[in-house]
């Protein structure tokens, strides 16, 4: 059942978005934005030979640098100035979350509402850098042990590549903050948004040459297209999916007025956690394999080719611990982001209780249970949504082109992406209204 909001924005009227200049204004430059980042990831990195580096890419294998290389819309290929895309300030605003539910200073910075964002934020920043530097001088020792790709290896080159790296992090990270207050959409969603997007083009060409080649039949290039289709439908009922628990407020007196009790509701979403878990799952199980590619006569060790073999993206040991680390983090970070207690909390503070339920210790019993359960659906969603894409793309001929985490992402950042237009929309059609009625007003 759709809510009481979802519901008016459904009934929008769509004639008004030619009079909604404020909100063309914002698409427009969003729309700019997100071409300046697509210029970026063909400027290649100073003093390295980029046809030299996507041919040794090409025959890398599977590993992180593909998932990075995918969320950056092929920068990571091309070795451009934005390789790193914002992956260090998602790294870092995830252990900046994280660590803020676990140290008590940061807690309390956290409790002190738009201040307390913007120091957390500030300290995102500092450790994005700190990160990219990081990233940034992985990639300078990489790089020089590839022979025939640096054109004069050192420190010069070292340091180069650490400021090239890191000053285009630092700039997308800008990019994505503009995005947000000026255009529509969350500015850093929507660039990893746009580098998945970037790709698929390219990606159904394939798909349909290989049809037209006869490598595959047509029924089956359609089938992977309906597949699409049914598991992105699906990706948006789960992802709308909510548990309401029913609040109920009292009726208050203030002054000499009795106010009545409302009735509300507290949801919960089924997949709390988002598309952390898989973020986190395919990082874990390809580092070994990353790790193994670039170091040296990994391939002629035996044990380790045998192992790398087993842990082979597709495979069932694979898989299965793909499940595992996917159902553990959702359970993580859901615990982490979602604290029971401060909400069981709030609501005894405002005067709020569950029908049934004690306020306090109860209510956060209560609602950590309901939690639990809704997580396990979570969890067992966000498994198969991954996991059947990776059983396609590496069991049936690689056709399959479309990951479980890239449709995740595509179908979040959509979803919001329109729900902003429709208030922006909304936000437009009540002004018309408000403007009316104060012309009525003077007229009478």
């Amino acid at each position: 059942m759709a809510s009481a909001a979802e519901q008016l924005a459904a009934n929008i009227n769509w004639a008004a978005f030619g009079k909604a200049e404020e909100l063309k204004k914002r698409i427009w430059f969003t729309l700019g934005a997100l071409v300046v980042l697509r210029l970026g990831t063909y400027v290649p990195l100073p003093g390295i030979n980029a046809d030299a580096f996507e041919k040794a890419f090409t025959g890398h294998g599977q590993g992180v640098l593909d998932m990075f290389n995918m969320f950056s819309g092929g920068a990571v290929q091309r070795m451009a100035v934005f390789a790193l895309n914002i992956m260090p300030y998602i790294s870092a605003s995830i252990i900046i979350q994280l660590l803020s539910s676990v140290i008590p200073s940061l807690e309390a910075i956290k409790k002190e509402g738009e201040a307390g964002r913007k120091t957390l934020n500030q300290y995102t920043r500092y450790l994005t850098v700190v990160l990219a530097i990081f990233q940034a001088y992985g990639i300078s020792i990489g790089l020089e042990g590839r022979p025939g790709i640096v054109a004069d290896p050192g420190f010069l080159f070292r340091i180069s590549t650490i400021l090239t790296l890191t000053g285009g992090t630092m700039f997308l990270v800008w990019l994505g903050e503009q995005i947000t207050s000026r255009g529509v959409g969350n500015g850093s969603s929507l660039i990893i948004f746009a580098g998945i997007v970037a790709r698929l083009p390219q990606a159904f060409a394939q798909l349909f040459e290989l049809g037209r080649q006869g490598s595959i039949s047509t029924g089956l290039v359609l089938g992977v297209l309906v597949m699409v289709l049914v598991i992105t439908a699906f990706i948006v009922f789960m992802e709308r999916a909510q548990r309401r628990v029913p609040i109920t407020y009292p009726r208050k007196q203030i002054g000499n007025k009795m106010y009545e009790g409302q009735s509300s509701f507290l949801p919960l979403k089924l997949n709390t956690s988002g598309v952390i878990p898989p973020i986190f799952a395919s990082s874990l199980l390809l580092l070994p394999t990353t790790a193994a590619n670039f170091a040296s006569g990994a391939a002629s060790n035996s044990y380790l080719a045998a192992a790398l073999a087993i842990l082979s993206p597709g495979g069932p040991v694979y898989l299965v611990i793909y499940v595992a680390l996917i159902v553990f983090f959702a359970f993580f970070y859901t615990a982490t982001v979602f604290n029971p207690q401060d909400t069981a909390d709030n609501l005894k503070k405002h005067g709020g209780f569950i029908p049934g339920v004690r306020p306090g210790e109860r209510t956060a019993q209560y609602i950590d249970q309901i939690l639990t359960r809704i997580t396990v659906l979570g969890a067992g969603y966000l498994a198969l949504i991954c996991v059947l894409p990776e059983m396609l793309r590496y069991n049936a001929a690689g056709f399959f082109v479309f990951g479980g985490t890239s449709l995740l992402i595509v179908v979040n950042v959509t979803m919001d992406t329109v729900a902003q237009i429709h208030g922006h929309l909304q936000a437009h059609q009540y002004e018309g209204l408000i403007r009316k009625a104060k012309l009525r007003g003077r007229k009478r």
